[in-house]
C-alpha cells in the first residue's frame, strides 16, 4: 500500500512504502465487460416478464436493454483493442470468440425484438436471450472478466 504524507502543500512518499505500480492492475476492458453481461441478463428477465404478463412495456424494455448491451459491447471491443495495442496483453481466443458469438446473436436478437407483437419475444427472442446469457456466463465470467491474458515475461 502506498503511504503519502502531506507537508506544506506538497506530497512526498513515506519511506518504506511500496509503489502503486506493484499492485495488480486491471485492464480497461476488464472493467467494462460486466456491463453488457448485465444488460443482456436483464433483457432475459424482461423477456420472461413479457412472456408471463403479455405487457408490451416489458418487450420495449428488452429492446432497449439489448441495444444498450450492444453499445457497451462495442465499447468493450474498443477497450480490448486499446489494451492489446498498448498493453502487454495477448488475446484469449476462446473467450474472445465466445464473446463475439454472443454479441452477434444479440445483434440478431435485437432485430427479432424489433418486430411487433407477441411473436417478437416468444419463443424466438426469449430463446436467443437465454442462449446469449448462457454463453456470456460461461465465457465472460470464467477468467475474471477479461478477453485478454498477460504475455509471458510481462512484469506484474
Amino acid at each position: 500500500m502506498n503511504q503519502i504524507a502531506a507537508a506544506e502543500a506538497s506530497f512526498r512518499q513515506v519511506t518504506g512504502a511500496r509503489p502503486i505500480a506493484l499492485a495488480r492492475t486491471r485492464t480497461i476492458h476488464q472493467m467494462l465487460v460486466p456491463f453488457p453481461v448485465a444488460y443482456f441478463a436483464a433483457a432475459l428477465v424482461t423477456d420472461l416478464a413479457y412472456w408471463r404478463t403479455d405487457e408490451v412495456m416489458w418487450e420495449r424494455f428488452s429492446v432497449w436493454l439489448i441495444a444498450g448491451g450492444l453499445v457497451m459491447a462495442a465499447l468493450v471491443a474498443l477497450a480490448a483493442i486499446i489494451d492489446l495495442t498498448f498493453g502487454r496483453q495477448r488475446p484469449a481466443w476462446i473467450r474472445a470468440v465466445g464473446y463475439l458469438v454472443a454479441v452477434l446473436i444479440s445483434l440478431v436478437n435485437v432485430l427479432v425484438h424489433s418486430r411487433d407483437g407477441y411473436t417478437a419475444v416468444v419463443p424466438t427472442g426469449l430463446t436467443l436471450s437465454a442462449v446469449v446469457v448462457a454463453i456470456l456466463l460461461l465465457v465472460a465470467t470464467s477468467a475474471t472478466w477479461t478477453l485478454t491474458s498477460r504475455r509471458r515475461g510481462a512484469r506484474k
